[in-house]
């Protein structure tokens, strides 16, 4: 009657007011052993039962685990692997289980790993996966359990069900994809070997992989960005970029470049990036006519010439880039691109320490576009183009003076020193720059005709000790007195 009794329990246990009774009467504990019979009704029923009864019972999932439950599941999920109706069975007791960390730590001294990859590559409708997934989310929140996924070859796999369901359209592959590349990302939080397999799958046709690093916040830590960079993503990023330029497949590229410019950020990156000529490669994307496309491809430049004065005397001398900066620089109706053109211009000549590089983009007509910028409605792109203009004069003070005069650079200066809703920061880097130009002839004189000299006098007062301080610098150096 054993049988017949737990299928009487596992329907009794569906309804919710039954299960207080269940448990007072100690039936989980008298279900357990039946999770040892080789009869697979039996344990059909006994699972549902001990499932349905414990179900959002924490303290008696917790007991379930002391008693050796665990065990009991993946012997059945090994022995009885092609029986659907006792997988579904176990698979949900699993997710039920799952994120307690006494059944994690039970489960990694197990061939769990090993059976739930089986599994996954077994599943054939959506029900199965999800539940495959979630139980294997879980899972790869385990040190030990992630390891061991990745050596039974879980990437593999769900290498193969991303490229099978990749560009569907169907709200169920969409939801797999999703849980798929969610798992990836768990995994790829794992250690240095686990990381290593899994960054294989960059080198794959489809573009979820690469979606998926570049926005999943993987990416945001540094130490992430470091170890990706180490174990040779870069190339394989690139690669993809170059395949997809011709083939134009947008998704790809401006997920690439998003991947990229994040992999920019540690300064240690920029080095080792630069010198495998990542610079160099992306510009193959220059001549990329989609908006998204050109704004990451500006953000990706910006952040590698980032304090990285080799960067930007290359960046600053390639005339095929300036030309094409210039071009995005008038872009106005791509407020976007235009602005991340005029801050790449900027970054070039803030971290640039070359003469070249001045004459350069005087040359291509550079200049006019940073003093317009000076003007912006942003205070901290206001600054950026103050900088650069400041260290840029500095450099070659000479070969900028006329681009200087015919922009009237020195009125816009005045006239952000005069506004009262010009910021602190913007005030003070506007006199900065004020004491580059008084080393020109011509632009004293302009600075004196202009009668600067009062509004400094004025700034003298100003609530700001920055600003002061700034004013009373500047004030000296035209009275020739420093």
């Amino acid at each position: 009657c054993a049988v017949k009794a737990a299928q009487v329990l596992s329907e009794i246990a569906k309804n919710e007011e039954m299960k207080k009774p269940c448990i007072e009467a100690d039936l989980v504990l008298t279900l357990i052993p039946l999770l040892e019979s080789t009869d697979q009704e039996m344990l059909l029923h006994a699972g549902r039962a001990i499932g349905r009864i414990c179900y959002d019972n924490r303290d008696l999932q917790e007991e379930l685990v002391k008693v050796g439950v665990i065990t009991s599941l993946v012997r059945i999920l090994t022995d009885y692997a092609e029986s659907e109706p006792l997988v579904h069975v176990d698979l949900l007791a699993l997710c039920n289980l799952a994120d307690l960390d006494t059944a994690k730590e039970a489960l990694s001294k197990t061939k769990v790993a090993e059976q739930m990859v089986k599994q996954l590559r077994r599943a054939e409708n959506h029900e199965k996966l999800e539940i495959v997934f979630e139980v294997l989310q879980a899972l790869a929140e385990n040190d030990a359990l992630k390891v061991q996924l990745v050596e039974a070859g879980v990437q593999e796999v769900l290498s193969e069900i991303l490229l099978r369901l990749q560009g569907s359209s169907q709200a169920e592959d969409t939801c797999i994809l999703k849980a798929a590349s969610d798992l990836i990302v768990s995994l790829l939080l794992g250690d240095q070997n686990s990381l290593g397999q899994l960054i294989s799958l960059a080198s794959y046709e489809g573009n979820t992989i690469i979606l998926l690093i570049s926005e999943s916040g993987f990416l945001k830590i540094d130490g992430n960005c470091v170890r990706m960079v180490q174990l040779g993503v870069i190339h394989q990023l690139l690669d993809l970029l170059e395949k997809h330029v011709e083939s134009g497949d947008i998704s790809v590229q401006h997920a690439a470049l998003s991947a990229l410019r994040n992999l920019a950020i540690p300064v240690v990156n920029k080095v080792q990036m630069l010198e495998e000529g990542v610079a160099e490669r992306i510009q193959a994307l220059l001549r990329s006519e989609t908006p998204p496309v050109q704004f990451k491809l500006l953000g990706t430049l910006r952040m590698l010439a980032d304090g990285q004065a080799d960067a930007a005397e290359i960046l600053g001398q390639d005339p095929t880039l300036l030309n094409r900066l210039m071009q995005w620089c008038n872009a106005n109706d791509h407020t976007g691109i235009c602005g991340e053109a005029n801050r790449l211009l900027a970054s070039i000549l803030r971290h640039n320490r070359s003469q070249e590089v001045v004459k350069a983009i005087q040359e291509a007509q550079g200049v006019k576009h940073l003093v317009s910028m000076t003007t912006c409605e942003h205070a901290a792109m206001q600054n950026e183009a103050l900088n650069a203009l400041a260290i840029a004069s500095a450099i070659d003070l000479e070969t900028l003076e006329e681009s200087f005069k015919e922009t009237q650079l020195v009125q816009s200066l005045h006239k952000l020193l005069q506004d009262d809703n010009t910021s602190p920061e913007v005030k003070y880097s506007s006199m900065g720059l004020l004491c580059s130009l008084l080393n020109s002839g011509d632009l004293r004189q302009e600075i004196e005709e202009d009668k600067i000299k009062e509004t400094l006098e004025q700034l003298c007062s100003h609530s700001n000790a920055n600003v002061v301080k700034a004013a009373v610098t500047t004030l000296q150096v035209l009275r020739g007195e420093t």
